[in-house]
Parts: structure tokens; C-alpha cells; sequence
């Protein structure tokens, strides 16, 4: 009877032990491994793993977790060899590429990526997912092929595709871009009696150097206080590599009411979650030189790109401010939108209105823009302003603009 006790003890032990082991849970090891990875505990996550896979040797998220954990420290020759065992696993599974092609382009192995992206568009019989049609379009990004990489993105765009920065992506692929173009907008403003209206017309000129960026060339002819005055301008905006580029203008007058000469430049940088900050300097050169120091924070958030703009005019040992906030919603394409501004004090940016008036003036203005074609853009915009130009003495300016664009 003792016996048979002890027989039946150790046969409830093995059934136990048996029952434990079949209830082994690789999804919750994967969350255990996930939360230490994500918490840069990268090896204790990793042994974590390897425990499951030992287990489920082609359990895909898991391989694809232990991969990126290798390519986050910058192993990318160990995160090869998980997120190949991934697709091989998984040939259908999106994550799997993605996580693939992350690595390689983070490594600068684009050969492979090329490799890996003709596998799944075999694997998926060329109709590539959104999600993989995005990371070729940075592939080609990264292999400066950027007109090839802006044709995929826009197309994503405007399809419906959003993902956190594609508008911003989307903006300095054109920079980079061979898009030339030709363009001229037409600004009508009347001041409700107070001055004859001013008529200002701007022609300008665009194309792509390797060294500037994208290079505008741009002469504005205007009527104002009874005269006429001509502005010569040259803007570029050369890459400063893959999250940053700079602004650079020069220009110069003979006009009263415009700069003899002008200097502005500023240093863009894309921040993660598609933000943007800049900082700058612009001079005015009129009778007395105007230095202004300029910064602006912008961000994308679904459809919408929000800006909020401050500048800092140092003179006679005071200084003053102004500032300027813009919103625009994207519609169904990276080129149309609808915009709002509104703003204390003008802009130096502002070529068509008096320079001289950069404080105490008040602004808003609506406008909407539209790729009307593959060549042709159109754009109008309205705005009311109301400045101050002494005590007790504000001029109403009541603002129209048209613009036409010609791409080749």
C-alpha cells in the first residue's frame, strides 16, 4: 500500500510538471521581453526571448522584437539575422519587412534593402502595402533618387496614406526635387482712401542645384506713392543633410519704400513626432540698417501644419517684438490647402508690404492653394490689416493676391 502511495505521488509530480509546461505562454514572454527592450534593458529582454524562441522558433513578432533590439544598438549585422529568420517565417507579414528595411537603411546597406524590397513585393504580388511602399520611398530618398522617392509619397498622400511627418517628408522632398517652374502673383492693396491702392506684381523663376536646393530667382514691380520701385531677390535652400536645411535670401532695391539691401538666413531642423524649429537673422538696409532675429515652431498634426513665428527687432538699446501664427489644412493632395494667418507687425519676409511698419500693425488673412494640374498651380489669397503708423493714426489696408505657377 506504502507503495503504491509513493507511485501514485510521483505520477501526480509528472502530470503537473507536464500540465506546467504545455501552459508555457510565449505571448506573455514576448510582453515581458517587449517592456524590458522598450526600457533598454536590451539583454535582459533578449534572454527573455530566447526563451520563447526556443520554444516557437518562428514566432515572427518575437524574432522581429529581438532584431530591432539589436538595430537600436546599432547591431545591425545580429538584427539581419532575426529579422531574416522573420520573413522567412512570415513572407505575408508587414512588420517583418518593415522592421527589415529600418535596419539595412539605418546601416546604409541599400543593396539589401533593394533585395528585401523586391521579396516582398514578390511575396505580396507587387501590390506592396501602404506601409512598404512608404519605406521604398525613403529608400530611394536615402540613394538621392528624391524625384522617384516624392512620385511614391505624394501618390500615398494623396490616397488616404498618413503616418506621423509625411507632410514635412513630403515639403523637403520639393526642395530637393528637379521641379522647375515659372510663376507670377499679382497683389492689389487699398487702403479705404487713405492712399492711392498699391499694385505689385512678382515674377519669379525656380529650378534644383545640387549645392543650393531648390534656387528662386524672383523680381517684384510695384506702384506706390506715386512711384515705382523694383526688387531683386534670390532665395536657396540647400540641404544640410537628412533632418535639416537652411534658408538663404539676398536681395537689394533702388526703391525708397524697399531695402537697398536685404540678408536673411535661417537654419531649419525636423525634430521627432514632425516637429520643426528654426532660428534665423534678417537685415533690412533702408536709411538705417534693421536687424531682426527671427524663430518659429512648427508642427504637423493629421491634415494640419501649425506655425507660430516670433521675431525679436533689437534698436536705440530697446527692443521690440512681433509675431505671426499660420495654420494650414492639406486636402486630398500636398499641394492644396487652406490657410489662416494671423499676426501683430509684418513680417520681414514680406516684400509687398512697408517694410518701415513692423510693429503695431494687426493681420489676418485667409487663402487657399491648388494643383490644378501636373503643370499648373493657382493660388488666391484676402487679408485685413490695420496699422498703426503713430499715436492715434491707423491706416486700413484691405489685401487681395492671385498667384499662377507653371511647372517643366
Amino acid at each position: 500500500m506504502k507503495k503504491i502511495c509513493i507511485l501514485l505521488f510521483l505520477g501526480f509530480l509528472f502530470i503537473g510538471s507536464v500540465q506546467a509546461q504545455d501552459s508555457f505562454d510565449p505571448d506573455e514572454l514576448l510582453k515581458e521581453a517587449r517592456e524590458l527592450i522598450f526600457d533598454k534593458k536590451y539583454n535582459e529582454g533578449r534572454k527573455v526571448a530566447f526563451r520563447a524562441l526556443e520554444r516557437y522558433p518562428d514566432y515572427a513578432d518575437i524574432l522581429i522584437l529581438v532584431g530591432r533590439s539589436y538595430a537600436w544598438e546599432g547591431k545591425n549585422d545580429s538584427a539581419s539575422i532575426y529579422l531574416d529568420r522573420a520573413i522567412n517565417a512570415s513572407p505575408k507579414y508587414v512588420d517583418a519587412y518593415s522592421a527589415s528595411l529600418d535596419n539595412l537603411m539605418w546601416e546604409g546597406n541599400y543593396e539589401k534593402a533593394d533585395q528585401v524590397l523586391e521579396t516582398a513585393k514578390k511575396n505580396f504580388e507587387n501590390q506592396l502595402p501602404d506601409d512598404l511602399k512608404y519605406k521604398e520611398s525613403r529608400l530611394y530618398y536615402y540613394q538621392d533618387s528624391y524625384d522617384e522617392a516624392q512620385e511614391i509619397a505624394e501618390d500615398l498622400f494623396d490616397n488616404g496614406y498618413r503616418t506621423d511627418g509625411i507632410l514635412s517628408y513630403i515639403q523637403n522632398l520639393r526642395r530637393l526635387g528637379r521641379t522647375n517652374a515659372i510663376g507670377m502673383t499679382y497683389d492689389y492693396d487699398n487702403f479705404q482712401g487713405d492712399l492711392t491702392p498699391w499694385n505689385t506684381f512678382s515674377f519669379y523663376g525656380r529650378t534644383q542645384t545640387k549645392f543650393t536646393g531648390s534656387l528662386i530667382a524672383r523680381v517684384t514691380q510695384t506702384s506706390r506713392f506715386d512711384s515705382q520701385g523694383t526688387l531683386f531677390e534670390l532665395d536657396a535652400y540647400p540641404s544640410l543633410g537628412e533632418k535639416a536645411y537652411a534658408y538663404v535670401n539676398i536681395g537689394g532695391s533702388k526703391a525708397s519704400f524697399f531695402p537697398k539691401f536685404r540678408f536673411g538666413t535661417s537654419i531649419y531642423y525636423n525634430l521627432e513626432n514632425a516637429w520643426e524649429v528654426e532660428g534665423g537673422y534678417r537685415y533690412l538696409g533702408f536709411t538705417e540698417g534693421t536687424h531682426i532675429i527671427t524663430a518659429s515652431l512648427g508642427k504637423y498634426v493629421g491634415n494640419w501644419w501649425l506655425n507660430l513665428r516670433a521675431n525679436v527687432i533689437p534698436y536705440d538699446g530697446k527692443v521690440s517684438t512681433s509675431a505671426n501664427f499660420q495654420a494650414r489644412y492639406y486636402f486630398k493632395t500636398a499641394e492644396d490647402f487652406f490657410s489662416i494667418q494671423l499676426s501683430s507687425g509684418v513680417s520681414p519676409d514680406e516684400e509687398n508690404r512697408d517694410q518701415t511698419q513692423l510693429l503695431n500693425s494687426y493681420r489676418a488673412r485667409l487663402g487657399y492653394q491648388q494643383l490644378i494640374s501636373p503643370r499648373f498651380l493657382i493660388s488666391a489669397y484676402t487679408g485685413y490689416s490695420k496699422d498703426e503708423l503713430s499715436a492715434d493714426n491707423f491706416r486700413n489696408d484691405l489685401n487681395f493676391t492671385l498667384g499662377l505657377e507653371y511647372r517643366f
